[in-house]
């Protein structure tokens, strides 16, 4: 492999590091997990993202590191959720497939006011304040560092080691239950 081949590898090794610390894992990961729960194909997922095949391929391989456009993110976010959702049966195939037709549709702000929310006493929704805990810990440190952090906390202080795995390791989903089952 020349040089340029070499660079670009560890280029595309360097976005996938980024991906992990910013979304919990490479997009790679991610966008085969959603392939596989949701049964769509590349194209597919690409349209309901709201990205262009070569975009969401680009991601997909590491030639690009983020996705610059916020709407995107929040259809991934409602996408993610779905498929845990689909995966643990609470959703079957064809309350998906119309969901994902929403999502497709939501200019990205929608697709977070779609159920109810309660509103924490600074008025953010808990998914926002889950989220900016996910954004500052993951800016941080990898999914996998904080998981470590984590299991080096457990033994003296098991409720910080929860929060680390929670917040910074696990599934917005999840973040958004244990806040609200934490708040006074």
């Amino acid at each position: 492999m020349d040089g340029s081949g070499q660079d670009a590898v560890a280029r595309a090794v360097e976005a996938r590091e980024l991906q992990r610390g910013w979304y919990g894992e490479p997009l790679g990961e991610l966008f085969q997990r959603l392939i596989g729960d949701l049964g769509l194909n590349q194209a597919r997922l690409a349209a309901v993202l709201g990205l262009s095949a070569p975009m969401l391929s680009q991601l997909k391989s590491g030639q690009r590191a983020k996705i610059g456009n916020p709407a995107v993110v929040q259809r991934l976010q409602a996408l993610q959720e779905l498929s845990g959702q689909v995966a643990d049966g609470r959703t079957g195939a064809l309350e998906a497939a119309a969901r994902m037709d929403e999502i497709r549709e939501s200019a990205g702000s929608s697709v977070l006011g779609t159920t109810t929310h309660s509103v924490a006493a600074d008025g953010a929704a808990p998914r926002q304040v889950v989220r900016g805990i996910q954004e500052v810990l993951r800016s941080v440190a990898s999914a996998e560092e904080i998981e470590q952090a984590a299991h080096s906390l457990a033994p003296t202080h098991p409720h910080l080691a929860e929060f680390l795995r929670v917040y910074g390791a696990g599934r917005t989903s999840e973040a958004v239950a244990h806040y609200e089952s934490h708040r006074d």
